[in-house]
């Protein structure tokens, strides 16, 4: 029970069936179609152990209308003398049609005559060793011990969507033994008043506690950090080869404002795959480090880290700013320096993977933390980041980044605790990017416009879903297709690059490639952010079918980045049939109709849900298990509205609603 989460009455009654069976009427064999399930009385007319081809139990029945064999592979001595000749049943199970006429496999059965039911049977998702019929005496019994007093405030249910739910209790009695005439449709797409009820109570539950997380995190205090005049910040703008895009001055402006506060900045900075984040947060740090403040800046990876590294060095090293670098992979003599750096406060800007937040690192003053695309890392790695904070008392000011735009849904819901700046706008001269979905079969044409793209001096990435041959899933690897172009492309260098080469092969590709040295860079989704090489105009993307949208998106993002065209070239597998599965085909159809980043967003959501969509902020986040962001936002808006309300007048009832439906999982929010 304490697997599926099931410790308090409350948990049972919230523990909801995933499907139901009708054991409300009795039906005739004759009038069951192929994969009915249905529930019948009849005479058992033989029973017999046969062999082939393998030891199975045969059981025919006959109801008077027609007759059915019952199949059943694993049976004990019992169940034969309860299957008797003679004998009269009730069974239920999936009819199934078939040459030597219709079976049953495993259905249940038990002896003729009794009640039957007068609502439809629960069935409730369970784990090894739980059977159904002890889970529906707990849950029943649960459901009755369970306090389920309403914690809507007063005048709340008053609401024209209120109005139309039905009361707490109601529901989850309808919804744990419905009435055999309720349509099933509104059951399974949850549109019913009783599923209404519970989704409403739920994105209230969480809603408050965002609210709540947000509010306590107004008591905590962080330094004022404010721009000098003529001081790092004017000075790099000054310095910069390019001027602000006008939304990249707009959320400087924000963050600028943030920083100004005594409450801990908590903002997400979202913008499309080559907005121009990266200057916007080497801005924020000068700002801190100009106020006497260090800086930390997290990536998720080593390439992604080490992209940061070099860009920040190249503008804020002539500012006169010492920035620390620090990763796992370091020797320990170079490491010691680093550290002694980040100590004694003489590293303004502190930039590296996870090894920022080891107990070795000690800051002598951390003002500001930022994470680059937040969601690779979990809530314990944020909360670790924000504990370097030596000052007692005290936060540093937190600025998260991601190129996976939020949609307007989740930022409502799960971002509800974070202020959200967008950089809605690209940089000038960055050219669209056209995309074409290609079959494998085509890979002689797509190497040609490789040859082509050469040839104009371009540079070419070509990525592949796996490292080695697995005989699980018949994919072309890395390897394989480095050596087919080496061989296809003669007097080209191509570059192989996956996640086990050791990190001083990856950077010497890396550099190679750069440089534009070498014309073909083969790769695993090593170089899935962050890579910035201005030059390359051509992305190959083989077994795109395979790929998430969000995965797709970044990896395409990394061409366009210079003046010339550029192309997206998506593979897919064709298969026997040429034919894609209804997702990926949904996917691939999503990345050549936009190149919108909040469309593709919005798609992506649709298709995974926001499960998988959020990554890492998953663990600790309770996920909705009733509402659908994709239908459900009217509740959403609802429940967002009397949220803030709720808790300024009635705190004890808002309580009351967090405890029930969240539990202890409400205190993760606060990552």
């Amino acid at each position: 029970m304490r697997k599926l989460g099931l410790v308090r009455d409350i948990d049972l009654a919230l523990h909801l069936p995933l499907r139901y069976e009708d054991e409300t009427r009795i039906s005739r064999l004759v009038d069951a179609r192929d994969s009915d399930v249905v529930q019948f009385e009849a005479v058992v007319t033989s029973c017999e152990i046969t062999y082939r081809p393998r030891r199975q139990l045969l059981v025919t029945v006959d109801d008077g209308s027609d007759t059915c064999v019952l199949r059943f592979f694993s049976f004990y001595p019992s169940m034969q003398k309860a299957l008797a000749v003679g004998t009269r049943i009730r069974g239920r199970g999936e009819i199934k049609g078939g040459f030597l006429g219709r079976t049953m496999m495993h259905p249940t059965f038990k002896p003729a005559g009794g009640e039957l039911a007068s609502a439809l049977t629960p069935v409730y998702s369970t784990v090894a060793a739980l059977p159904q019929a002890y889970l529906r005496r707990a849950v029943l019994s649960g459901l009755g011990r369970a306090d389920l007093a309403d914690t809507l405030p007063p005048g709340a249910a008053n609401t024209r969507m209120t109005r139309a739910m039905w009361d707490l209790r109601r529901a989850l009695d309808f919804l744990h033994h419905p009435t055999p005439d309720v349509a099933l449709a509104t059951l399974e797409d949850r549109s019913h008043p009783a599923w209404q009820r519970l989704k409403a109570e739920e994105l209230l539950a969480q809603q408050l506690s965002q609210q709540q997380a947000r509010r306590e995190r107004d008591h905590l205090r962080a330094p004022v950090l404010q721009a000098q005049p003529g001081g790092l910040h004017d000075k790099l703008l000054a310095g910069l080869p390019f001027a602000l895009t006008g939304a990249q001055q707009r959320v400087g402006d924000e963050i600028a404002a943030d920083l100004l506060r005594q409450i801990p900045m908590h903002r997400l900075l979202q913008g499309d795959v080559g907005s121009g984040k990266t200057v916007v947060a080497a801005l924020a740090a000068t700002i801190c480090i100009d106020a006497g403040w260090q800086c930390a800046l997290m990536a998720p990876t080593e390439i992604l880290a080490e992209q940061h590294f070099r860009k920040l060095i190249s503008w804020l090293e002539p500012l006169g700013v010492r920035v620390a670098w620090l990763t796992g992979s370091q020797k320990k003599k170079e490491r010691t320096a680093m550290l002694a750096l980040v100590q004694s406060g003489e590293a303004g800007l502190v930039v590296g993977t996870h090894a920022v937040i080891q107990d070795l690192v000690q800051f002598k003053n951390l003002g500001l933390a930022i994470i680059d695309e937040q969601h690779r890392f979990g809530v314990a790695q944020r909360l670790a980041l924000r504990g370097k904070m030596t000052e007692a008392g005290q936060e540093p000011h937190l600025l998260m980044m991601t190129a996976t735009p939020i949609p307007r849904t989740l930022a409502m819901s799960y971002y509800a605790d974070l202020e959200v700046s967008t950089i809605d706008e690209l940089p000038p001269g960055r050219t669209a990017i056209v995309t074409k979905v290609v079959a494998d079969t085509r890979r002689d044409e797509v190497v040609g416009r490789i040859s082509a793209q050469l040839a104009q001096g371009r540079q070419v990435y070509w990525v592949c879903p796996l490292i080695e041959e697995s005989e699980a899933v018949d994919l072309t690897n890395a390897t394989q297709t480095h050596e087919a172009l080496s061989e296809a492309l003669p007097g080209t260098m191509v570059g192989l690059l996956h996640s086990r080469m050791p990190l001083a092969e990856k950077k010497a590709v890396m550099t190679l490639f750069t440089s534009g040295a070498m014309g073909v860079l083969v790769s695993t989704t090593v170089i899935e952010v962050g890579v910035d090489v201005p030059n390359a105009s051509l992305m190959v993307i083989e077994h795109a079918e395979r790929f998430g949208l969000s995965q797709l998106h970044q990896l395409r993002g990394r061409v366009g980045r210079g003046a010339a065209a550029s192309a997206c070239v998506l593979l897919y597998a064709a298969g026997e049939n040429g034919r894609l599965g209804e997702t990926a085909r949904a996917r691939l159809k999503a990345m050549v109709e936009t190149g919108d980043g909040f469309e593709i967003a919005r798609r992506d959501l649709e298709i995974r849900g926001p499960g998988e969509f959020l990554g890492a902020r998953q663990s600790g986040a309770p996920l909705l298990r009733f509402a659908d962001l994709a239908t459900d936002t009217e509740l959403l808006e609802w429940a967002r509205e009397l949220a803030p309300d709720m808790l300024d007048r009635n705190p004890g009832l808002a309580a009351r609603h967090v405890s029930r439906w969240l539990g202890t999982r409400a205190e993760f929010l606060k990552a």
